[in-house]
């Protein structure tokens, strides 16, 4: 099923599946399109969490103002959650989601039970940013046949790209101008995003991971993660190689690492 909650007069959508006790929390990355649509495949992608847990996918807020951050987004979702009634969540972000999680993780630990960190950074600086403002000038130029042919190229290995080339193609022919202008505003919030400093306040379990090719934020950006969290004893990390950023969708036990992590 799907839902609105309006916080901070923002709308934020989400889907509901599953009929487990337990609350597993998705927060996805950035996207050129709202995810909601994809909804079904993620469910199915998601399928060995659906009796033991009631999972919620959270969709970025609409009606966004032109200055808007990370952190802003973090705190509209965490809004939601106590809205709806969610807390001591299993709470799964993936890079820009999981920037937010940590933000939520560390500035409402009453929501957060245990924590995954899928193909995020800490900090958005240097080479990190490079490829996020390509990205950025693509979608100002309003040529969305490039920028998902760029995202696609950027997240996702290469044999996996060139399997889902025409895809991309034929999505990029369903963008609005509208979805141009809120991904610029979305993507911009991650220009300069550092939370070294708070994600040191985490104190619950967390499970950072990543893959050493990950072409948009580094295999180091997990590394930098763990060192940081070095001090929380129930904290972990593992490293793919050869699955790309979007790890998360692509190696073939990624959710079953994740759930092995919050059935604990």
């Amino acid at each position: 099923m799907s839902g609105k909650v309006r916080v901070n007069n923002r709308e934020i959508e989400y889907v509901k599946f599953g009929s487990g006790d337990r609350i597993f929390v998705i927060l996805p990355g950035l996207s050129v399109q709202s995810v909601i649509p994809a909804a079904a495949a993620i469910e199915e992608h998601y399928k060995l969490f659906k009796d033991d847990f009631t999972v919620y996918l959270f969709d970025r807020a609409g009606e966004i103002p032109e200055s808007y951050s990370v952190f802003d987004m973090a705190e509209d979702t965490a809004q939601a959650m106590e809205a709806l009634g969610l807390d001591e969540v299993c709470l799964f972000g993936a890079s820009q989601g999981g920037m937010m999680a940590m933000i939520i993780a560390a500035e409402h630990p009453e929501l957060v039970g245990a924590l995954a960190l899928g193909s995020t950074a800490c900090r958005v600086n240097g080479e990190r940013a490079k490829i996020v403002e390509k990205w950025i000038d693509l979608a100002k130029e309003g040529n969305a046949e490039a920028l998902y042919l760029s995202f696609g190229e950027y997240v996702y290995p290469p044999e996996v790209f060139a399997s889902f080339r025409d895809t991309f193609i034929q999505m990029a022919k369903t963008v609005t101008e509208s979805e141009l202008e809120r991904f610029v505003i979305l993507a911009m919030a991650a220009q300069g995003f550092d939370e070294t400093n708070r994600l040191k306040k985490i104190t619950c379990p967390v499970l950072a991971v990543g893959d050493s090719e990950d072409r948009v934020l580094g295999g180091e950006a997990t590394s930098e993660i763990a060192e940081l969290l070095k001090d929380n004893p129930n904290a972990e990390s593992y490293l793919y190689s050869g699955f790309g950023h979007a790890a998360y969708d692509t190696a073939p036990d990624y959710t079953e690492r994740l759930f092995r992590f919050f059935a604990k």
